[in-house]
């Protein structure tokens, strides 16, 4: 019914079902993934008005406990979903419904509990897990344009107004919008072009 996926391992579709509307994947070496991806396999759809809350469970280095946090959710609707789990903090679980199952010390485990989809899209996912899409950064990226454009052009004057001044450096207010013109081009083609 599911699958699990990290970078560079193979796709796990071998869920434990702990019990009727519970499933468990284990990741060994949980302390060198960034992201999970989980996800519908396509041939079991959930049943009308249910969803799957997914949980993330590592070993609480203090207790050596799990450490249950809820990522999101996965619906017919919207069958899979990526997570960063790389920066969540240990003993910040909450409440979830897998029990007080236990694993190794270097196994983490991705839970998957069937539920209604209204207490679904009321639980509140722990901070950090979301993955950001390129859209925000997109969105983000576009208003810290503005923001240095419209700034910087609040100090524009002309060159009958400069009064000479040793100790600054002018800029010409075409240099910045150049600048910020060539920036929107480029994020516009490839918004990642920045990491090269």
């Amino acid at each position: 019914m599911f699958g699990c996926l990290v970078a560079g391992r193979l796709v796990q579709t071998d869920a434990v079902q702990v019990s009727s509307d519970k499933f468990v994947f284990n990741l060994p070496d949980y302390e060198t993934v960034n992201h999970v991806v989980v996800f519908m396999l396509g041939t079991v759809p959930f049943p009308a008005g249910m969803g799957g809350a997914v949980y993330f469970s590592f070993p609480d280095p203090a207790s050596g406990g799990p450490v249950w946090q809820l990522l999101g959710f996965i619906t017919n609707d919207k069958p899979s979903a990526i997570f960063r789990i790389s920066g969540l903090k240990a003993g910040e679980g909450g409440a979830h419904p897998f029990g007080s199952m236990a694993a190794a010390a270097s196994v983490a485990q991705v839970g998957v509990s069937v539920e209604p989809l209204q207490q679904l899209v009321q639980q509140i996912p722990v901070s950090g897990a979301a993955v950001s899409t390129v859209d925000s950064f997109l969105q983000f990226t576009q208003k810290m344009l503005d923001s240095l454009f419209n700034f910087a052009a609040s100090f524009a004057v002309s060159q009958r107004q400069m009064q000479p001044n040793p100790a600054e450096t002018f800029i010409p207010s075409s240099c910045i919008l150049k600048w910020y013109e060539n920036f929107q081009r480029r994020m516009a083609q490839n918004p990642n072009f920045w990491k090269n």
